[in-house]
Protein backbone atom coordinates (compact mmCIF):
# COMPACT_ATOMS: atom_id res chain seq x y z
CA UNK A 1 0.00 0.00 0.00
CA UNK A 2 2.94 2.37 0.56
CA UNK A 3 4.37 4.13 -2.48
CA UNK A 4 7.22 6.59 -2.86
CA UNK A 5 8.09 8.82 -5.79
CA UNK A 6 10.21 11.94 -5.81
CA UNK A 7 9.79 13.75 -2.49
CA UNK A 8 6.42 12.09 -1.80
CA UNK A 9 5.31 9.09 0.24
CA UNK A 10 1.71 7.93 0.43
CA UNK A 11 -0.71 5.10 1.08
CA UNK A 12 -2.21 3.98 -2.22
CA UNK A 13 -5.23 1.70 -2.30
CA UNK A 14 -8.17 1.06 -4.64
CA UNK A 15 -8.53 1.09 -8.40
CA UNK A 16 -11.89 2.53 -9.32
CA UNK A 17 -13.83 5.70 -8.73
CA UNK A 18 -12.65 9.23 -8.24
CA UNK A 19 -9.48 9.98 -6.29
CA UNK A 20 -9.75 10.72 -2.58
CA UNK A 21 -6.80 12.28 -0.75
CA UNK A 22 -6.44 11.86 3.01
CA UNK A 23 -4.75 14.61 5.05
CA UNK A 24 -3.65 13.76 8.60
CA UNK A 25 -3.25 15.98 11.63
CA UNK A 26 -0.34 17.50 13.52
CA UNK A 27 0.60 14.59 15.77
CA UNK A 28 -0.20 11.82 13.31
CA UNK A 29 0.50 10.25 9.96
CA UNK A 30 -1.39 8.81 7.02
CA UNK A 31 -1.85 5.57 8.97
CA UNK A 32 -4.21 7.46 11.32
CA UNK A 33 -7.00 6.69 8.86
CA UNK A 34 -6.56 2.96 9.50
CA UNK A 35 -9.47 0.69 8.63
CA UNK A 36 -11.32 3.55 7.00
CA UNK A 37 -8.98 3.21 4.02
CA UNK A 38 -10.18 -0.37 3.52
CA UNK A 39 -13.85 0.65 3.49
CA UNK A 40 -13.48 3.68 1.19
CA UNK A 41 -11.04 2.05 -1.24
CA UNK A 42 -13.61 -0.57 -2.21
CA UNK A 43 -15.25 2.12 -4.34
CA UNK A 44 -12.66 4.90 -4.69
CA UNK A 45 -8.93 5.31 -5.27
CA UNK A 46 -7.51 6.45 -1.94
CA UNK A 47 -4.24 8.35 -1.51
CA UNK A 48 -3.10 8.83 2.11
CA UNK A 49 -0.45 11.54 1.82
CA UNK A 50 2.39 11.57 4.37
CA UNK A 51 2.84 15.28 5.07
CA UNK A 52 6.35 14.73 6.53
CA UNK A 53 5.66 17.35 9.18
CA UNK A 54 8.93 16.97 11.04
CA UNK A 55 11.28 16.83 8.07
CA UNK A 56 12.80 19.69 6.13
CA UNK A 57 13.56 23.33 6.89
CA UNK A 58 12.11 24.68 10.13
CA UNK A 59 11.71 28.08 8.46
CA UNK A 60 9.17 26.59 6.03
CA UNK A 61 6.80 25.35 8.71
CA UNK A 62 3.28 26.58 7.89
CA UNK A 63 -0.14 25.28 6.90
CA UNK A 64 0.19 27.30 3.67
CA UNK A 65 3.35 25.39 2.73
CA UNK A 66 1.55 22.12 3.42
CA UNK A 67 -1.20 23.22 1.04
CA UNK A 68 1.51 23.88 -1.56
CA UNK A 69 2.91 20.39 -0.85
CA UNK A 70 -0.51 18.92 -1.63
CA UNK A 71 -0.61 20.92 -4.87
CA UNK A 72 2.80 19.53 -5.87
CA UNK A 73 1.69 16.00 -4.99
CA UNK A 74 -1.42 16.18 -7.15
CA UNK A 75 0.56 17.57 -10.07
CA UNK A 76 3.24 14.91 -9.61
CA UNK A 77 0.64 12.15 -9.94
CA UNK A 78 -1.34 14.11 -12.55
CA UNK A 79 -4.46 14.15 -10.36
CA UNK A 80 -6.64 16.89 -11.85
CA UNK A 81 -9.12 17.02 -8.96
CA UNK A 82 -10.01 15.01 -5.87
CA UNK A 83 -12.18 14.80 -2.79
CA UNK A 84 -10.13 15.86 0.24
CA UNK A 85 -10.65 14.21 3.64
CA UNK A 86 -8.87 16.07 6.44
CA UNK A 87 -8.61 15.47 10.17
CA UNK A 88 -7.55 18.22 12.58
CA UNK A 89 -4.80 20.27 10.88
CA UNK A 90 -5.35 18.14 7.76
CA UNK A 91 -8.80 19.73 7.49
CA UNK A 92 -7.21 23.17 7.73
CA UNK A 93 -4.84 22.28 4.89
CA UNK A 94 -7.82 21.17 2.79
CA UNK A 95 -9.56 24.50 3.44
CA UNK A 96 -6.56 26.58 2.41
CA UNK A 97 -6.08 24.41 -0.68
CA UNK A 98 -9.77 24.76 -1.59
CA UNK A 99 -9.52 28.54 -1.29
CA UNK A 100 -6.48 28.69 -3.58
CA UNK A 101 -7.34 25.87 -6.02
CA UNK A 102 -11.13 25.39 -6.01
CA UNK A 103 -11.06 23.79 -9.46
CA UNK A 104 -8.98 20.93 -8.02
CA UNK A 105 -11.41 20.09 -5.18
CA UNK A 106 -14.49 18.00 -5.98
CA UNK A 107 -15.60 18.03 -2.35
CA UNK A 108 -14.31 18.02 1.22
CA UNK A 109 -14.85 15.89 4.31
CA UNK A 110 -13.66 17.61 7.47
CA UNK A 111 -13.46 15.92 10.87
CA UNK A 112 -12.22 17.69 14.00
CA UNK A 113 -10.79 20.36 11.70
CA UNK A 114 -8.75 23.32 12.83
CA UNK A 115 -9.13 26.61 10.99
CA UNK A 116 -11.57 28.40 13.28
CA UNK A 117 -10.78 27.49 16.87
CA UNK A 118 -7.30 28.78 17.58
CA UNK A 119 -6.75 26.70 20.72
CA UNK A 120 -7.43 23.45 18.88
CA UNK A 121 -3.74 22.78 18.34
CA UNK A 122 -2.37 24.54 21.39
CA UNK A 123 -4.31 22.35 23.79
CA UNK A 124 -2.50 19.27 22.55
CA UNK A 125 1.09 20.48 23.00
CA UNK A 126 3.21 17.83 24.67
CA UNK A 127 5.54 18.44 27.59
CA UNK A 128 9.02 17.09 27.11
CA UNK A 129 10.32 14.32 29.33
CA UNK A 130 7.04 13.47 31.06
CA UNK A 131 5.66 10.29 29.54
CA UNK A 132 2.56 10.08 31.76
CA UNK A 133 1.62 13.59 30.71
CA UNK A 134 2.09 12.55 27.08
CA UNK A 135 -0.11 9.51 27.68
CA UNK A 136 -2.85 11.65 29.25
CA UNK A 137 -2.81 14.21 26.41
CA UNK A 138 -2.83 11.46 23.78
CA UNK A 139 -5.77 9.75 25.46
CA UNK A 140 -7.70 13.04 25.43
CA UNK A 141 -7.83 12.84 21.63
CA UNK A 142 -10.21 9.88 21.92
CA UNK A 143 -13.43 9.21 23.78
CA UNK A 144 -12.15 5.72 24.60
CA UNK A 145 -8.66 6.14 26.12
CA UNK A 146 -7.75 2.57 25.15
CA UNK A 147 -7.46 3.72 21.53
CA UNK A 148 -4.28 5.50 22.62
CA UNK A 149 -2.09 2.40 22.45
CA UNK A 150 1.41 2.18 23.93
CA UNK A 151 2.76 2.35 20.37
CA UNK A 152 0.95 5.63 19.72
CA UNK A 153 2.05 7.10 23.04
CA UNK A 154 5.66 6.12 22.29
CA UNK A 155 5.43 7.85 18.90
CA UNK A 156 4.10 11.08 20.38
CA UNK A 157 6.66 10.90 23.19
CA UNK A 158 9.48 10.58 20.66
CA UNK A 159 8.24 13.68 18.82
CA UNK A 160 7.89 15.64 22.05
CA UNK A 161 11.44 14.89 23.14
CA UNK A 162 13.15 16.21 20.02
CA UNK A 163 13.80 19.92 20.23
CA UNK A 164 13.44 20.51 16.49
CA UNK A 165 10.13 18.65 16.43
CA UNK A 166 8.81 20.69 19.34
CA UNK A 167 9.79 23.91 17.59
CA UNK A 168 8.00 22.74 14.46
CA UNK A 169 4.88 21.91 16.49
CA UNK A 170 4.86 25.46 17.79
CA UNK A 171 5.47 26.79 14.30
CA UNK A 172 2.52 24.91 12.83
CA UNK A 173 0.27 26.01 15.67
CA UNK A 174 1.17 29.69 15.25
CA UNK A 175 0.69 29.35 11.51
CA UNK A 176 -2.77 27.83 12.05
CA UNK A 177 -3.76 30.79 14.24
CA UNK A 178 -2.54 33.24 11.58
CA UNK A 179 -4.53 31.41 8.90
CA UNK A 180 -7.92 31.63 10.60
CA UNK A 181 -10.52 30.83 7.94
CA UNK A 182 -13.63 32.52 9.37
CA UNK A 183 -13.69 35.22 6.69
CA UNK A 184 -12.99 32.75 3.87
CA UNK A 185 -15.50 30.00 4.62
CA UNK A 186 -18.63 31.84 3.40
CA UNK A 187 -16.94 32.27 0.01
CA UNK A 188 -16.08 28.59 -0.51
CA UNK A 189 -18.39 27.14 -3.15
CA UNK A 190 -17.49 23.52 -2.40
CA UNK A 191 -19.66 20.67 -1.13
CA UNK A 192 -18.49 19.81 2.36
CA UNK A 193 -19.31 16.98 4.76
CA UNK A 194 -18.58 17.77 8.42
CA UNK A 195 -18.23 14.65 10.58
CA UNK A 196 -17.71 15.36 14.28
CA UNK A 197 -17.32 13.34 17.44
CA UNK A 198 -19.91 14.39 19.99
CA UNK A 199 -17.27 14.09 22.73
CA UNK A 200 -14.46 15.94 20.92
CA UNK A 201 -12.66 18.07 23.51
CA UNK A 202 -9.91 19.27 21.14
CA UNK A 203 -12.27 20.93 18.66
CA UNK A 204 -15.54 20.84 20.66
CA UNK A 205 -19.03 20.55 19.10
CA UNK A 206 -19.50 24.32 18.93
CA UNK A 207 -16.61 24.43 16.43
CA UNK A 208 -18.48 22.03 14.11
CA UNK A 209 -21.62 24.15 14.43
CA UNK A 210 -19.65 27.27 13.51
CA UNK A 211 -18.20 25.56 10.43
CA UNK A 212 -21.69 24.46 9.44
CA UNK A 213 -23.07 27.98 9.88
CA UNK A 214 -20.31 29.61 7.81
CA UNK A 215 -20.12 27.03 4.99
CA UNK A 216 -23.25 27.31 2.84
CA UNK A 217 -22.73 23.94 1.11
CA UNK A 218 -22.08 21.91 4.22
CA UNK A 219 -23.79 19.02 5.97
CA UNK A 220 -23.08 18.20 9.61
CA UNK A 221 -23.03 14.62 10.95
CA UNK A 222 -22.40 13.60 14.55
CA UNK A 223 -20.85 10.38 15.84
CA UNK A 224 -21.72 9.59 19.48
CA UNK A 225 -19.17 8.29 21.99
CA UNK A 226 -16.42 9.69 19.77
CA UNK A 227 -13.56 12.12 20.25
CA UNK A 228 -11.34 14.16 17.94
CA UNK A 229 -10.36 11.47 15.39
CA UNK A 230 -13.69 10.01 14.24
CA UNK A 231 -12.19 8.14 11.28
CA UNK A 232 -9.80 6.34 13.67
CA UNK A 233 -12.13 5.68 16.59
CA UNK A 234 -15.22 4.71 14.54
CA UNK A 235 -13.91 3.79 11.05
CA UNK A 236 -17.00 1.87 9.91
CA UNK A 237 -19.54 4.52 10.91
CA UNK A 238 -17.31 7.28 9.56
CA UNK A 239 -16.96 5.47 6.23
CA UNK A 240 -20.70 4.86 5.98
CA UNK A 241 -21.35 8.59 6.33
CA UNK A 242 -18.66 9.45 3.78
CA UNK A 243 -19.80 6.91 1.17
CA UNK A 244 -23.46 7.95 1.46
CA UNK A 245 -22.53 11.62 1.19
CA UNK A 246 -20.37 10.96 -1.88
CA UNK A 247 -23.22 9.08 -3.58
CA UNK A 248 -25.83 11.69 -2.63
CA UNK A 249 -23.69 14.36 -4.32
CA UNK A 250 -22.64 12.26 -7.35
CA UNK A 251 -19.00 12.38 -6.35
Amino acid sequence: MIKESGKFKWIDKGDGGKPIILLHGLMGGADNFGEMVDFISEEYHVYGLDLKLFEGNILKVSVKNLSDYLFDFMNHLEIKSAVLIGNSMGGHIALIFAKEHPEMVDGMVLTGSSGLFENSLGNTFPRRGDKEYIRKKTQEVFYDPKVATDELVDRVYAIANKRTSTLKLLGYAKSAIRHNMSNDLPNLDIKTCLIWGEKDIVTPPHVAEEFHKLMRKSELHWIPLCGHAAMWEHPKRFSEIVLKWLKDHNL
